[in-house]
């Protein structure tokens, strides 16, 4: 019967050292696993970052700043402006006179369904 006590204890000591061991190599996968998402979140960020400033430059040479394409809407506005001004003055007075021919040339007529 001591050799069954001393078989069962070894059993138990082995399975306590495989236990041991999968616990380790848990960790380590673990350990590597994190490691692995790290070195991709870095290397995702250089990318990123790598991207913006390619974009920044070709954004920069094609576009310009966004100042830039500021001040020019802004310069467009005010020419469209003055544009429209100029026609105003022009056009103000015989568009009065034609409105005004209009409303004085009444013509008094019965109306058709008018029944006398």
């Amino acid at each position: 019967m001591a050799s069954n006590t001393q078989g069962i204890q070894q059993l138990l000591a082995a399975e306590k050292k495989a236990a041991d061991k999968v616990g380790e190599a848990r960790k380590r996968k673990a350990r590597r696993l994190k490691q692995a998402k790290d070195e991709a979140t870095e290397e995702i960020e250089k990318y990123r970052a790598e991207r913006e400033r390619t974009f920044k430059e070709f954004e920069a040479k094609h576009v310009g700043s966004r100042e830039g394409v500021s001040n020019k809407i802004d310069a467009d506005t005010r020419v469209r402006i003055d544009e429209m001004n100029r026609a105003l003055t022009t056009h103000k007075e015989p568009v009065i006179q034609d409105v005004l021919s209009f409303v004085y040339a009444i013509k008094t007529e019965v109306h058709k369904n008018q029944r006398d």
